[in-house]
């Protein structure tokens, strides 16, 4: 690189898009040792304090559920040199464990998330802005699959947040925030197509 700061990639989307899968694409094929790797759903707030009862009904798909602050926070440091401690987050009891993983700084910082485009602090730290665009069908199979499977949701509950928050705060914030990207990419990790495009130009740009 021409200068010492890393290049900052934001990969956007709707739930279920395939944004992990674009992740992961851009970090096997550029090198995980070159790559710093942010999940937005590692800052969700710690709701230990509320009865289990009251954090079910809580909006996980507003911004203000998430602490963005911190991952602003975090970024920045990584920018400056400085390794950051990441909170691990328990979807099954919506809490943040005591525990916490280690980020090296890297020459890229990848950051992926449904909402990292809403904010316009976040969004400023962006050097690459990319958006899985995805139709909702594909996107809502996938969301019940992985809820049921990896975070022992009920079919019932998927649905039941699916309709009251998820859909409605896509169409309030989520989609939106593709006006932002540079690069839209449609139906996530499967179009080789684009993932070749985007990999090559990161690539580039390291260079």
């Amino acid at each position: 690189m021409n200068h010492p700061d890393p290049l900052v990639i934001g990969i956007a989307g709707g739930s279920g898009s395939g944004k992990t899968t674009v992740a992961q694409e851009i970090l096997q094929r550029v090198g995980p040792e070159q790559i710093a790797f942010l999940q937005h759903d590692s800052y969700y707030k710690d709701l230990s304090g509320l009865p289990p009862t009251q954090r079910i009904e809580v909006n996980f798909d507003h911004p203000n559920s998430l602490e963005t602050d911190l991952l602003i926070q975090h970024i920045a440091s990584l920018r400056d040199g400085e390794s950051v401690e990441i909170p691990i987050y328990d979807f099954a009891t919506h809490s943040r464990t005591n525990q916490t993983y280690t980020v090296q700084p890297r020459r890229v910082i990848l950051v992926e998330g449904i909402l990292i485009f809403t904010e316009s602090t976040l969004r400023e730290l962006f050097d690459v802005k990319i958006f899985v665009d995805t139709d909702s069908d594909i996107r809502f199979i996938r969301r019940l699959e992985r809820d049921i499977t990896e975070r022992k949701r009920t079919t019932e509950s998927v649905i039941k947040q699916y309709q009251s928050t998820v859909r409605p705060m896509h169409m309030e914030f989520v989609e939106p925030s593709k006006r932002y990207a540079d690069v839209i990419i449609p139906e996530g990790g499967y179009n080789m197509a684009a993932l070749d495009m985007v990999t090559a130009r990161v690539q580039a740009l390291l260079k």
